[in-house]
């Protein structure tokens, strides 16, 4: 470990270079987190980790090795990790009437994988020093539905992602939970944003999910997915318990 060991928490942000993942970068760095900001717009990446006093490393998610270097980088650099915010998304490539394989798979390889990933290279860091803190971005769409089909089957296959795995990890003292932001004002909506205040939609402002994250990372509890709204207070969703069926 060559970098900087002293200081406060470490977190690595997946998509940071705009959006959440920028606002998310500059309020952690703004309350003594050391920042790694994770993104394929470099330059973008740059200037965000810039304005934070922290670092950025070119990372495309949907690459194993990527998120395996993007660990290892904030680990030279700062000698832990304590939290990794996957956040790195993209609008659905397809729908039903226009699908093919390729699109589809360009959908999930960033939206599903690139969570897959990320988790899978920050596990071994955490557990090795002894805990840690993932928080996955979802969405709205994983809790009830969208037009973007399989968008929203990432989504909801994340939220299904966490809620399975936190159990397992509670040993290693790493807690897993899940954001599911509304809409929410950042670059991805600009061609739509007059259309959905004309309807009356409300956007969060990126700086509130951040807030909503920085919560999370507070909070002790896992395995929850944390709905986030315009204007609302974030809180974890109460979903239904089954009854299993016996004899």
């Amino acid at each position: 470990m060559t970098g900087d060991q002293t200081g406060g928490p470490v977190a690595l942000i997946t998509g940071g270079a705009s959006g959440i993942g920028a606002a998310t970068a500059r309020r952690l760095a703004g309350h003594g987190w050391r920042v790694v900001v994770a993104d394929l717009d470099t330059t973008g990446a740059a200037t965000v980790a810039e304005e934070c006093g922290g670092r950025f490393v070119a990372t495309d998610v949907a690459s194993p090795d990527d998120n395996e270097r993007a660990v290892a980088y904030t680990v030279e650099e700062f000698g832990r990790l304590d939290a990794a915010v996957l956040n790195a998304a993209v609008a659905g490539r397809c729908a039903l009437h226009d699908f093919t394989p390729q699109r589809y798979r360009d959908t999930m390889r960033t939206d599903l994988d690139g969570v897959v990933y990320g988790l899978h290279a920050a596990l071994p860091r955490m557990r090795q020093q002894g805990g840690g803190h993932i928080v996955v971005t979802s969405s709205i769409a994983g809790l009830t539905g969208s037009p973007d089909v399989f968008y929203a089957t990432a989504k909801h296959a994340l939220i299904g992602l966490v809620r399975s795995a936190a159990p397992l990890l509670e040993a290693d003292h790493i807690r897993l939970n899940t954001v599911c932001p509304g809409l929410v004002d950042t670059p991805a909506l600009a061609s739509m944003r007059a259309t959905l205040l004309a309807h009356g939609l409300l956007l969060a402002d990126p700086d509130e999910v951040a807030a909503a994250i920085e919560t999370v990372l507070a909070d002790e509890r896992t395995g929850r997915a944390w709905s986030i709204q315009a204007g609302r207070t974030a809180e974890p969703v109460e979903f239904p318990v089954p009854q299993l069926a016996s004899r």
